[in-house]
């Protein structure tokens, strides 16, 4: 198998019965895809590029480790314009659309300067025309966004280009109906009185984490990571530099509440717990 920054953990993992121990041993911080659960929810979204940043490693740790087992390093590794992985074929849809029909978006300058773009996704999925679809350019796999906008009726395509640049098609295949879901997340916010209740209410229950330090998407996967071993009685207490949108939805799909205090621009704090 030939391998390169961009290729899964899961599909490492998938292709060698060692490459999982294999991959433990590189890092303290690996011990946790032992566990079936975590590993389900962390492998197939990360890629040697981003487990190399979780683990305080280097892609080629990672080479080093894994060419024993039979994997070979593609040229494409350390080259930004070679494709990293291979790529589905492009839809009979997205195919049978006239250029003008795809409204194109990089957000990879707005993330590098700490800004959200959510808002403007938001804005241009509610502008689409029936026959457009929408173009969202990053330098990684928008997992979140792509499970926002599947409960909305979008289908997705993703398409490697190089180690710095995914495109992400959203489209619909079927006229569009209103929805009474939309891709606005209420945020839940709380006041002063209800936050400092439920620090006491889990007083000495607490674990905390800071995510501010790290790269989207990683705040998300650790928290949901952190949250997949959480105690029934505890409460996770983050650290974070923005209102995670994304997280939002995930948390009511997974029966957890949430509260948020928002102290200053750039300093979030939220409380999670599971719903009883």
């Amino acid at each position: 198998m030939v391998i390169n920054e961009q290729t899964k953990i899961a599909a490492l993992i998938k292709h060698h019965p060692d490459a999982l121990e294999t991959i433990v041993k590189l890092s303290p911080d690996f011990k946790k895809l032992r566990n079936p659960v975590l590993r389900k929810l962390m492998a197939g979204r990360a890629s040697i590029a981003m487990a190399s940043k979780m683990g305080g490693c280097t892609p080629d740790d990672f080479y080093n480790a894994l060419k024993p087992l039979g994997f070979e390093v593609g040229q494409s590794s350390n080259e930004a314009n070679d494709t990293p992985t291979e790529n589905k074929p492009l839809p009979k849809y997205l195919e049978s659309l006239k250029p003008e029909k795809i409204i194109r978006f990089d957000v990879r300058e707005l993330l590098a300067g700490g800004s959200d773009p959510l808002k403007q996704i938001q804005q241009k999925v509610k502008a689409l025309n029936e026959g457009e679809a929408l173009l969202i350019v990053n330098n990684f796999e928008p997992v979140p966004l792509i499970k926002l906008l599947e409960k909305q009726g979008f289908e997705s395509y993703v398409k490697f280009i190089d180690k710095d640049t995914i495109e992400t098609y959203f489209y619909r295949t079927s006229p569009s109906k209103k929805s009474v879901t939309t891709t606005e997340t209420e945020i839940e916010t709380t006041e002063e009185g209800d936050w400092e209740q439920l620090l006491k209410q889990f007083e000495n229950n607490l674990e905390e984490i800071d995510v501010r330090h790290l790269e989207m998407p990683m705040p998300m996967m650790t928290i949901l990571e952190a949250l997949e071993v959480l105690p029934e009685n505890k409460a996770l207490y983050v650290h974070h530099k923005r209102i995670p949108v994304f997280l939002l939805t995930e948390l009511k799909d997974r029966n957890f509440e949430y509260r948020i205090r928002e102290v200053k621009e750039g300093e979030v704090y939220l409380l999670i717990f599971k719903n009883k």
